[in-house]
């Protein structure tokens, strides 16, 4: 195993992180199908001993993952020793923080569901501006966060972050004993939330940054046949979860890549890349073909929307440039059926584009031209299946 360091703390760090969020499950009997709490403990608690044992020091969990169930596993998982050979990151759900007082009672819940003193990394979990000001700064959670710290219950203060850039910058400035951030990245997300500024804006402060969605959520781990074309053609014995991961790890700014593994093989897989991990290891050949792949992914949008947000507000409240990108993700991993997904259980149907009455205020705000209603008519028959 690779190791890196981690900001400025005096901790050398696994290239790969144990992400549990997307531990196996196991079918409901009679049901046919998996619930995301229904973990299967035998099969997850081996991945994460196995990767523990083969290097990796770093797992990652969270209060909401799996249903609530995840950090009862990990906490199952770093018995018998293993808790000594590993750090543990969890993260503080704010959303659910309505006074004060509830940032130490879901800590100290966290803490018995790990079955340990402390956790090493503590996450603010999925700040953005809205909940930096509203929950955060609100409750004053910074002053618990460090209080938790002098007491000996967390070691490491950090966030996780799903926002847009100014709203990155301001939280990184707005506390000055940051020791580390978790945002989402991949040769995809470049532009996308912390993004890449992002990314080296947190490592010139100093903090240590950790990476989620690697693989944007498993779909750049099975590119369509076009994209699949231009990684063979450069390199035919290199596979895409290869590219994406050797993109990251060849950047300084980069601390850990967390990886949502979801079988033994993927545990497997990673971790050989890992061990082949480093930084500047990219040509420029490399990177070269990353653009080419990025370059041929946006040719597959259908839509070409550039989410500029000049047509919302909308009259009848729907959220123009957030159905556009829903459906072009689909078309671009050709996976519809997650964005289906995506549409119909982690989109306000208040936001829906069947909300659309047509009145044509859109269009005539649009710089790109679009036939907007046509568009959100063809996305909801699209994806309201």
């Amino acid at each position: 195993m690779k190791y890196r360091s981690f900001g400025k703390l005096d901790f050398k760090v696994s290239a790969l992180g144990f992400g549990a969020m997307r531990l196996p499950t196991m079918e409901i009997q009679g049901a046919g199908n998996r619930l995301d709490s229904n973990i299967n403990e035998a099969e997850a608690i081996k991945m994460i001993r196995h990767a523990i044992d083969m290097g990796v020091n770093y797992v990652d969990t969270a209060y909401g993952y799996h249903g609530g169930q995840s950090e009862i596993l990990v906490g199952k998982a770093l018995r018998d020793g293993y808790r000594d050979r590993t750090k543990v990151a969890t993260k503080s759900p704010v959303w659910l923080v309505k006074e004060p007082a509830d940032f130490d009672r879901l800590l100290d819940e966290q803490l018995n569901k790990l079955q340990t003193e402390y956790i090493d990394f503590y996450l603010l979990h999925s700040l953005n501006g809205n909940s930096w000001k509203n929950t955060v700064l609100k409750h004053d959670l910074l002053s618990r966060m460090e209080a938790a710290r002098d007491a000996g219950k967390i070691k490491y203060m950090g966030f996780s972050f799903h926002g847009d850039y100014d709203s990155f910058v301001e939280i990184v400035d707005g506390f000055d004993k940051w020791d580390f951030c978790q945002i989402q990245y991949n040769y995809m997300d470049i532009e996308n939330q912390a993004g890449m500024k992002g990314l080296k804006y947190a490592g010139s402060k100093g903090l240590a940054v950790v990476i989620m969605e690697p693989l944007l959520g498993g779909r750049l781990a099975n590119p369509p046949k076009d994209v699949r074309a231009i990684m063979e053609e450069a390199d035919p014995g290199k596979s895409a979860v290869g590219w994406a991961l050797d993109w990251l790890w060849n950047q300084p700014e980069v601390s850990v890549v967390l990886s949502g593994m979801s079988t033994m093989r993927q545990v497997e897989e990673n971790i050989a890349l890992a061990d082949k991990s480093a930084t500047g290891k990219f040509s420029k050949s490399d990177l070269e073909v990353i653009d080419r792949i990025r370059r041929k992914y946006n040719e597959r949008v259908a839509i070409p929307c550039t989410g500029c947000s000049y047509c919302v507000p909308c009259p009848s409240n729907v959220d123009i440039p957030r159905n556009f990108s829903i459906y072009n993700d689909g078309v671009m991993h050709d996976d519809m059926e997650g964005a289906r997904i995506g549409y119909n259980n982690f989109f306000n149907k208040e936001n829906h584009a069947s909300n659309c009455v047509r009145c044509g205020a859109c269009e005539e705000k649009c710089p790109q031209s679009i036939e907007i209603m046509d568009w959100l008519e063809k996305v909801d028959e699209a994806l309201s299946k």
